[in-house]
């Protein structure tokens, strides 16, 4: 048969699909559901791709390059939206898609927001493991904080009166999704810390989406669960699933079953300690029994005799006695070396003292002409103040200026109630005396004395 043009070989239009794929489909994005999820010995991550319905499907490649810089986990039943470019595989004749990226779908802004978030609250030190603090072994009360309605609360309640029906549980309830859900787990984390009736708190949910999640990524439940002071353990989503609440709390569980199980011990472990500890017990009383029998056993045999117990009280005393008489013999000899010593440091204290004496004195020596000049200036000056005073004050100087001194015939200076009617007065003034003879006296009164009698009333014409 000759050759015709219009035969392809099937290498060659396996490649001519291809190209006509390339040139019509440059780089496409696609929404879908993961299956059949492969990771390659080689690095490279194999899946299909398909409807919510199941009626079509893509098989999908990533490379490993792009697959280890890939910050989703991939895993079946997970919906994504990839960026890929269309290619054929041209051993099998496949169909596929080269996947650049992949993100959630629809939660691309959520995932990022998430990353950011996380980034921050780790550089400001909120999920370091120094701060965690250490689940109580034994708690006398847990705490929950789920939703009511929640198959995570049935779980988590089952869980605990499986391993510990003993220990009481408390039920925060708060909503687990939707805009009001960070708000309530936040006032509920507060409230179990300020009412401080459990040892223990779990945050519990059942899987879901990363939206469905997202409450459990708010920043204020976060801060308040990394500062709450009662130790937290969360059990959000299932095992791959991952929220800020997880790196805040104390203890991450895979599972809400899983956080009572790690909150709270087994009442049959905790029974088996107890026999183990009880057995122990009795075998360390029992030979701590036994090494004393054998201790007190030591003991009797080497009891020693009533002679052997007072010899070194005896000789302890005999040995007193003589220090005691060594100490008499020597004390004459050490009091009167302590009087010598005691006489030297008097003698050396008085020739002290005298010798400070000394010096003042040859001090006040030095300054005793001063001392008496000034204070005889000082004397002489009083004295001069005193002279002038008594000047002033003289009779001679009331004389001088005017006055005159009334004396009688002997020359004696007469006082006004010693006056009487018809005496002979000599009037004097500082230079002479002149003689007058008084024809009546009439005594005036200051006008603050009491009034005269009538046989004293003063006469008229004085």
């Amino acid at each position: 048969m000759p050759a015709d043009a219009s035969v392809w070989t099937v290498g060659d239009l396996v490649q001519a699909f291809a190209d006509a794929l390339q040139s019509r489909f440059n780089t496409v994005t696609v929404r879908g559901e993961l299956s059949a999820v492969v990771r390659a010995a080689s690095g490279h991550t194999y899946f299909n791709l398909k409807d919510e319905n199941g009626t079509a499907q893509l098989r999908c490649v990533l490379f490993r390059q792009r697959a280890f810089s890939a910050a989703l986990v991939l895993r079946d039943g997970l919906r994504v939206r990839v960026r890929a470019t269309v290619a054929i595989y041209e051993p099998r004749g496949d169909l596929q898609l080269l996947v650049e990226s992949v993100q959630h779908d629809g939660e691309g802004a959520l995932l990022e927001a998430f990353v950011r978030l996380k980034a921050k609250l780790q550089a400001e030190g909120l999920f370091d493991t120094a701060r965690k603090r250490p689940l109580p072994v034994l708690p006398r009360a847990v705490g929950i904080i789920t939703s009511l309605q929640a198959a995570a609360l049935r779980d988590v309640l089952t869980a605990l009166r499986r391993r510990s029906p003993h220990v009481p549980v408390v039920v925060y309830p708060a909503s687990v999704q939707g805009p009001q859900a960070p708000a309530e787990l936040t006032a509920a984390v507060r409230t179990a810390q300020s009412r401080n009736e459990v040892d223990l708190l779990l945050l519990v949910r059942g899987g879901g989406s990363l939206d469905d999640l997202w409450a459990f990524n708010d920043e204020t439940l976060v801060r308040a669960i990394a500062a709450c002071t009662l130790p937290v353990v969360s059990g959000v989503g299932h095992e791959t699933d991952f929220t800020l609440a997880d790196f805040a709390a104390d203890l991450r569980a895979p599972t809400p079953t899983a956080a009572a199980e790690l909150g709270v011990a087994a009442q049959a472990r905790l029974a088996e300690q107890l026999d183990e500890l009880a057995r122990r017990l009795r075998h360390a009383v029992q030979r701590q029994w036994q090494r004393e029998q054998q201790r007190c056993d030591r003991l009797a045999l080497r009891w020693p005799q009533a002679a052997a117990l007072l010899a070194a009280p005896q000789r302890r005393l005999t040995e007193l006695g003589w220090r005691l008489q060594r100490a008499l013999t020597a004390l004459p000899a050490r009091q009167a070396t302590r009087l010598d010593a005691f006489d030297q440091r008097l003698r050396r204290a008085m020739q002290q003292r005298l010798s400070t004496q000394m010096q003042a004195l040859a001090l006040a020596s030095q300054r005793l002409p001063d001392a008496t000049r000034r204070q005889f200036e000082r004397l002489q000056q009083r004295l001069e103040r005193a002279a002038a005073h008594l000047q002033l004050l003289s009779p001679r100087a009331t004389l001088a200026r005017g006055y005159l001194l009334g004396l009688d015939a002997n020359g004696r200076i007469l006082q006004l109630a010693g006056l009487r009617s018809g005496q002979v007065v000599l009037l004097a003034d500082a230079n002479q005396a002149r003689q007058l003879q008084i024809a009546q006296i009439s005594a005036r009164r200051h006008p603050l004395d009491e009034p005269a009698s009538p046989s004293e009333a003063p006469h008229p014409d004085v």
